[in-house]
């Protein structure tokens, strides 16, 4: 089933009927939807809207929230801190109760269904896992626990009735960054960096090329992934990425974009001594990156799990959680590109432009690479 959310805070104001319409089956699909006059591009000051009818005093709720974080947990300036920004604002907005627990570099999926299993034994209702890595986990403690309602990013593995599956069309955001390095390469020829070579950063990887090859089709794409599967190191590995992307500026890039969580601090440093630019990912890292890398920050993909978890955590609120399947995509202002750093004005018109065309449909971006 399809149906039609506002992607901000239209759940907070929504009536039991409408959201009864979207999650009257598990395996419902929503879209996130939202009005917006510039869905592609987000300035420092974007953020999720509040409700149209703000009460004056801040709400106390009951609810108590539990969050498992991917590897890296807050502080990772990126897909980490995306989630916590969502967090902090449902604390604000409606007083409720958080525990945060955080994924170990290396552990099992045995590990991870014991926290997401201690959360839901001690009350926490609902309970978020961050990162497709919760995936195992997630089907199992969810099914063991049919009273509490859970929601994971990054995946739709699991059809469960008290299961939220929240995702992303990150390669439609990508292909915007494509566009831009394209533009601003001088070389053509710039870098993806992965941080592990799994079919949801290959979404990125297709998106990107995709982008670059519609404004310079004969542009040079240099890609590599951190870290193979099992091992999920590559996303918290800033020497790694620093490695690789100095790798790919000797090798005559001058643009490299990343999407690999907490090793995008190494490749900002590769930037910077190759006076080459830099690509972010997930939060506008322009603003999270330390002052002497931001400025090699040309801008981030932005993939806005803060409005997901801030969504979900309102349907419950709201004594509605949401379950089923909501994709956040370019016309949701689920994804996009930060426009922070002004050295990425001049290469926004074209991205606009295609994102119009992404929108309106004429523009069919690929969410997968070709067969090799």
């Amino acid at each position: 089933m399809k149906t039609n959310l506002k992607l901000a805070a239209a759940i907070v104001a929504v009536s039991a009927m409408a959201l009864a319409g979207c999650s009257s089956s598990s395996s419902g699909e929503s879209s996130a939807s939202a009005e917006a006059s510039s869905p592609a591009a987000s300035s420092p000051a974007a953020t999720t809207e509040a409700s149209e009818a703000p009460s004056e005093e801040p709400m106390t709720s009951d609810i108590k929230v539990g969050l498992a974080y991917d590897i890296g947990g807050r502080g990772d300036q990126s897909f980490n801190d995306s989630a916590a920004a969502g967090i902090d604002q449902a604390v604000a907005e409606f007083g409720v109760e958080v525990q945060e627990l955080e994924a170990t570099s290396g552990e099992t999926d045995a590990q991870k269904e014991e926290r997401l299993t201690t959360l839901a034994e001690e009350g926490f209702n609902p309970i978020i896992a961050v990162g497709f890595a919760y995936s195992a986990a997630v089907g199992k403690v969810a099914a063991a626990f049919p009273d509490v309602n859970f929601a994971i990013i990054d995946d739709a593995a699991n059809d469960l009735p008290n299961l939220a599956n929240l995702i992303f069309a990150e390669n439609e955001g990508s292909y915007l960054v494509g566009a831009i390095a394209a533009q601003a390469s001088k070389s053509g020829n710039i870098g993806f960096i992965g941080g592990v070579n799994v079919p949801l950063i290959q979404k990125f990887q297709a998106g990107y090329e995709a982008g670059a090859k519609a404004v310079n089709p004969d542009i040079v794409i240099q890609a590599k992934y951190l870290t193979e599967p099992p091992d999920f190191s590559g996303f918290g590995d800033p020497a790694k990425g620093k490695v690789a992307a100095e790798g790919m500026f000797q090798g005559g890039a001058d643009v490299v974009y990343h999407a690999a969580g907490g090793s995008g601090g190494g490749v900002f440093d590769a930037a910077k001594a190759a006076e080459g630019w830099a690509i972010g990912v997930d939060s506008d890292q322009y603003l999270t990156a330390a002052a002497d890398v931001k400025d090699v920050i040309l801008t981030s993909m932005l993939k806005r799990v803060d409005v997901a978890v801030y969504d979900f955590i309102a349907s419950a609120v709201n004594g509605a959680p949401l379950t089923g399947t909501t994709t956040f995509d370019l016309a949701a202002e689920g994804v996009g590109y930060s426009s922070s750093n002004p050295a990425v004005a001049e290469y926004a018109a074209k991205a606009d432009e295609l994102a119009a065309s992404i929108i309106d449909g004429t523009v069919t971006v690929p969410d997968a690479m070709p067969a090799s």
